[in-house]
């Protein structure tokens, strides 16, 4: 097999994760076979294929992408045979994947690439468990859902190989994902980490009586939220300094977001601030369902992810048209 040809993948694991990676799978055009112990886990997986499938008809489909082409089996061996790559998404347990990347190391020939969307465990320990050819496997951790989220962190462990790491990142930049690359294993990686750096602060902002849930949530949504949707931070910061930009921006700002530093809270989730919390985020929904919820926040995102994409291609033409000129 050519080294780069990815054109059937297996996916272990079809909850919810796992599910929204066989949706895009099969609109990029690629075949797809899911295996899943668990109770009803085919229907349930061809139904989120069902619902997800508007959506990325929206963003566009690959040509020969069909549902048609995810078969389903519950049998790990079957589901693998013929994959040129894994995308394992079983439990977060240690012991539950060493065993499994065990069993996938002596099932694969050893230029199978096995991808973990593991968000928790590090893949140094989840590749310990492989005996014969650890050096192929490899973190891809996505943000949910990954149907529609192009960010997939790319992490690998102590034994990963850089031919490992370059075959994944160029896998899934051609799907059209946004790939970072992590040079050095962190617990909860990186996007996790700075989504728990920002829960820490709102949740003792709501202990403290700062402010209440419904308003920690606008600040956020309808401040620095909009802007995060176009930039990241620093790239953020270096706006803020004006014509001076990030060296301006140092300039102004050091003193003051360090001296907000040092009173940045470290909240304890308490039972009495849990129910604050839950209490707090029932008021702020109102009667709307978890489909209602999920639906609105995926209508808006397919809009920012088309403008984003029309803004991207703008650019592309403009450097472009420059060259040519």
């Amino acid at each position: 097999m050519d080294n780069d040809l990815i054109s059937q993948v297996a996916i272990i694991g079809t909850g919810v994760i796992g599910a929204s990676w066989a949706a895009l799978f099969l609109a990029k055009g690629l075949d797809v076979v899911a295996t899943d112990v668990a109770p009803h886990a085919e229907p349930s997986l061809r139904r989120f294929v069902d619902d997800a499938w508007p959506s990325l008809e929206r963003l566009g489909l690959t040509s020969g992408a069909s549902p048609l082409r995810l078969v389903f089996t519950d049998d790990l061996a079957e589901a693998v045979k013929g994959a040129h790559l894994v995308q394992e998404n079983g439990p977060e347990r240690i012991d539950f994947k060493k065993k499994l990347y065990g069993q996938l190391d002596e099932l694969l020939p050893p230029d199978v690439v096995i991808a973990s969307s593991s968000s928790g465990l590090t893949m140094s320990e989840i590749q310990s468990g492989c005996p014969f050819y650890p050096e192929r496997c490899v973190i891809a951790h996505p943000f949910n859902p990954p149907h529609l989220i192009p960010l997939v962190e790319i992490v690998g462990g102590a034994k990963t190989s850089e031919e490992t790491i370059r075959r994944a990142s160029n896998f899934y930049t051609a799907l059209g994902k946004r790939t970072v690359r992590l040079h050095k294993e962190v617990p909860g990686h990186v996007a996790n980490r700075l989504q728990a750096a920002l829960a820490r602060e709102v949740y003792h902002l709501v202990d403290q009586g700062v402010v209440s849930v419904a308003d920690v949530d606008t600040a956020l949504s309808w401040g620095p939220g909009l802007r995060w949707g176009i930039m990241g931070q620093v790239l953020l910061n270096h706006l803020g300094g004006g014509q001076g930009g990030m060296e301006h921006f140092l300039q102004q700002f050091t003193g003051p977001m360090t001296a907000w530093w040092k009173v940045l809270g470290s909240p304890e989730l308490t039972l009495e601030l849990q129910q604050k919390l839950i209490a707090g985020v029932h008021a702020e929904v109102g009667s709307r369902s978890i489909d209602d919820l999920a639906a609105e926040r995926d209508e808006v995102l397919l809009g920012l992810l088309e403008l984003r994409n029309k803004a991207t291609e703008d650019a592309a033409q403009s450097r472009q048209s420059d060259r040519v000129a």
